[in-house]
């Protein structure tokens, strides 16, 4: 099990056009193997080896440029771009897969590409770690390697790579390190389900008698800002506009949130191992983004929004704690009743005659057949542990009516002295 740990550079401008040098020798080099791999399945039919790329271009300039295993993963992952290619057309020719998948195509002319370096590659000289350089930069610059911070919290024996990311203007050293597996008290029978949506980006019931959600409307508010700002400087520009504003307006933006998404798993997560909890059922539709017609703003919203980033995030921590992660589909989740034990259809195979107990109410309730009014969310996060009760044999007894009626909200960014990340016990509409 491995993971990844990003840190943000801040070079002076000997090592940052050091950095630029590597990152776009590497996106040249990146071009050529594509264009190679293209042209030989064209002309050919035949697909690009894993090695073969290496062979061909062991004597370009570009290649020579950069240290010689980082040029060599530079090409293995053309091919691996291209293997993925291939598996893609093969489930669409089998009819596993909606829509034709596109060959791989070149990256953009003077862009920057990321550089990976083995941990043999590396060494860890008074706290930095020297990054070496390829042939040619010795001889045209003199300069064989520069040197990266170490980070405090992980051990160079655990790091197994090490990546240059360049990001709007920005450099990043990605760490991917061996990540030693959790061990914690946690019953399968003890389960978490999972409704994403906007206003709440998280709703999560278990059959303990817990329930809480992560409030979305922060998240939401950073994202309607980022498009303004964005929308008034592209304003009278032509379509490709793109300045050293707009970078950093964008790279703030996504930090914002990569933060979001590590901290609302975090929340889940910690949530489970102190509830004893060995089981996350995630509700998901695949393309639920590329098939959503909310009307243009909700659209907007909606696909900005990174939930299937932090669903697979959810996934990551919940293997390292040793929970179960299952992911099933959540058609008519939010339209049948808990309560009421209404029959949950699959999508495309409702009955005619399906009706629910139930109704969705303003502000966000749900009012039962028995006139009970529950949070909307929560119903249909109870409804996803529904999908999935009869296939792993749980007891959904102990999902009551005060955890459908007030969850805890909690919120994400709250900083405020004395204040806690969470507001208990208050009814979310």
């Amino acid at each position: 099990m491995f993971g990844c740990q990003q840190v943000l550079l801040n070079p002076n401008n000997e090592l940052k056009g050091v950095m630029e040098f590597v990152c776009s020798e590497a996106n040249k080099l990146t071009n050529q193997g594509i264009y190679y791999a293209r042209q030989l399945h064209f002309k050919t039919g035949q697909w690009i080896g894993k090695h073969s790329l290496s062979y061909e271009y062991k004597t370009s300039k570009h290649f020579q440029a950069l240290y010689s295993q980082a040029a060599q993963q530079t090409l293995i992952s053309v091919y691996e771009s291209f293997k993925s290619y291939r598996a893609l057309l093969k489930l669409w020719r089998g009819g596993e897969l909606a829509e034709k998948p596109r060959m791989p195509n070149y990256r953009k002319k003077g862009g920057l590409a990321v550089v990976s370096y083995p941990k043999q590659a590396l060494k860890l000289v008074d706290g930095m770690i020297r990054v070496p350089l390829g042939q040619l930069v010795k001889v045209w610059f003199q300069i064989d390697s520069f040197t990266v911070p170490m980070p405090s919290n992980l051990k160079f024996e655990d790091i197994k790579e090490l990546r240059i990311l360049p990001r709007n203007g920005c450099f990043y050293t990605e760490f991917v390190y061996r990540l030693n597996p959790v061990q914690i008290d946690v019953d399968p029978m003890r389960v978490l389900g999972i409704d994403s949506g906007l206003n709440n980006w998280l709703t999560c019931v278990s059959n303990v008698g817990t329930s809480f959600i992560v409030d979305g409307l922060h998240l939401k508010s950073l994202n309607r800002w980022y498009n303004k700002q964005i929308a008034k400087l592209k304003e009278g520009k032509p379509q490709g506009f793109w300045s050293k504003r707009l970078a950093q307006l964008t790279e703030k933006r996504n930090r914002q949130i990569r933060d979001a998404v590590n901290k609302a798993a975090r929340i889940v997560i910690d949530h489970c191992t102190r509830n004893r909890i060995g089981r996350i059922v995630f509700g998901w539709n695949q393309r639920q983004k590329d098939g959503s017609n909310l009307g243009k703003k909700t659209n907007q919203k909606f696909v900005q929004i990174p939930t299937a980033r932090l669903k697979e995030r959810i996934a990551q921590l919940a293997e390292q704690y040793g929970i179960e992660f299952v992911e099933t589909e959540e058609s008519y989740t939010s339209q049948a009743s808990f309560v009421d034990g209404d029959f949950l259809p699959t999508f495309g195979e409702k009955p005619d005659s399906w009706k629910s107990s139930g109704k969705r109410t303003k502000r966000g309730l749900f009012r039962t057949a028995q006139n009970w009014y529950i949070n909307a969310d929560c119903n249909g996060a109870a409804n996803i542990l529904r999908k999935v009760a009869t296939m792993l044999g749980l007891s959904l007894s102990g999902v009551g009516r005060g955890s459908l009626t007030a969850p805890t909200r909690i919120k994400l960014w709250v900083t405020a002295q004395g204040k806690s990340e969470t507001t208990r016990l208050q009814p979310v509409a």
